[in-house]
């Protein structure tokens, strides 16, 4: 069936833009996936607006990847097709809007962290906390991502946006419903091709200095050095997720290869070889055991990919 579709798909993006039954393990931060039937890497957002199209009228199903920074993909892999919007699309455009402030309009698929700096080394403020986040502009958008007290929503100004039916909207700061890890975006299954911020013009000795220090204090507390999706459990409302997990006694907690961080217990992280069915069983345990401990139901962060 998909030996077919991709000759299909070739009518709309070049060859060298499609790969066949490609490891979803490559292509996310938990390094956990079996393969997606096709995984399409599309240059610009006319592209997209066709293989969504072509997708709706096939009725093929299809999945929308950035960075996979906080993606659980099946051991099984994908049945259908990733849409993947990462180094193809990742352009930014700087324009002054006044004497104070700088528009950054940037494509969805460049990394947050690349954004970020481009904006330090043109002494701008507004995107410090974006420092150390591993994830891309698109999937930031989607999930309102924040660190240290900054968000997303605090200097977006407008995001592009493909609809379902393949359609092309501009939504401005109001209209994107951003919220703890939510937008309108997340909720209606869109996609992001493009963004505009309006940033500060500071002192690029205090912003190195911040953002320095933001970056040292993610090292500190972080497992970095394994990898994982980011925090794994959502902020449950008066409650931190690591707190409750560190006192339910579930710190190392270990399921095979896959393990609650002993330096951060709000990351579930891959220490070896873990499959996407070590990470459930292990959070499966860690939703029960916190719940009959506190009463308090912990919802994923993480998003689940294929079954």
């Amino acid at each position: 069936m998909y030996e077919n579709l991709k000759k299909e798909v070739e009518e709309i993006i070049k060859e060298d833009q499609i790969l066949c039954a490609e490891s979803l393990a490559k292509h996310t931060t938990f390094r956990i996936g079996g393969p997606a039937d096709l995984f399409l890497q599309p240059q610009n957002e006319k592209e997209i607006t066709k293989l969504v199209r072509f997708c709706r009228e096939k009725e093929v199903p299809f999945y929308i990847m950035g960075n996979g920074s906080n993606i659980l993909a099946s051991d099984k892999g994908y049945t259908g097709i990733i849409l993947h919007i990462g180094k193809n699309m990742s352009s930014a455009k700087f324009t002054e809007k006044d004497k104070d402030t700088v528009l950054v309009t940037a494509e969805a698929g460049i990394m947050l962290i690349k954004l970020a700096r481009e904006a330090v080394n043109q002494s701008l403020t507004g995107l410090e906390f974006a420092g150390g986040i591993p994830g891309t502009l698109g999937g930031a958008i989607t999930m309102n991502a924040g660190a240290y007290g900054g968000e997303i929503k605090d200097c977006i100004v407008w995001a592009k946006v493909v609809t379902k039916e393949g359609n092309v909207m501009v939504l401005n700061r109001e209209e994107l419903a951003l919220g703890y890890r939510s937008s309108i975006i997340q909720k209606e299954g869109w996609i992001v091709t493009e963004a505009q911020f309006a940033l500060t013009r500071g002192n690029k000795t205090e912003i190195v200095k911040t953002m320095d220090e933001l970056q040292k204090k993610r090292k500190e507390k972080q497992p970095l050095e394994y990898s994982s999706a980011g925090s794994t459990f959502k902020r449950p409302e008066g409650f931190f997720a690591g707190k409750l997990i560190e006192d339910a006694g579930l710190r190392g907690y270990r399921v095979g290869d896959i393990m609650v961080s002993d330096k951060h217990c709000g990351f579930v992280v891959n220490v070896g070889k873990g499959t996407a069915e070590e990470v459930h069983m292990l959070m499966e345990h860690v939703e029960q055991t916190v719940y009959e401990k506190f009463g308090v139901t912990l919802e994923p962060e993480v998003r689940f990919l294929g079954g």
